[in-house]
């Protein structure tokens, strides 16, 4: 599978729907970015049940800007909606391998019933009268 572009219009979407979405933040004038494309490619091309977007950041400034990226590329994974995992550098095809392998194999129940708790406990506190 090819990548796909993400944009601020389609990121969310593209999150929501799919249950592996690798992301990679890049911009054309990033040297390491240039030596990462063809790493993030050929994984697009041995995993078709993943979707690999990639976020320009030139272009999409205020996605990148609401995501936090300061430093380029930045790959994040989403399994089921959630990030999971986020870091700047460029990946060797090795360690790429080895995201995608965490990814797949991560405990997705249990990881929302943890959101859940946390959710929770977060709006009792807003919900707690003060002393």
């Amino acid at each position: 599978m090819a990548t796909t572009t993400l944009t601020e219009e389609n990121f969310a979407s593209t999150i929501n729907d799919n249950d592996i979405v690798l992301v990679d933040f890049w911009a054309t004038w990033c040297g390491p970015c240039r030596q990462f494309g063809p790493v993030f490619e050929a994984a697009s091309a041995q995993h078709s049940d993943i979707v690999f977007g990639k976020v320009d950041t030139d272009a999409q400034q205020n996605l990148a800007g609401a995501l936090n990226i300061s430093s380029i590329p930045t790959v994040m994974a989403f399994r089921e909606g959630v990030l999971v995992y986020a870091d700047a550098g460029a990946l060797p095809q090795r360690a790429l391998a080895d995201v995608i392998e965490q990814v797949r194999n991560l405990p997705m129940e249990k990881i929302h019933a943890e959101i859940a708790e946390q959710q929770a406990a977060q709006q009792n506190e807003s919900d707690s009268p003060e002393a």
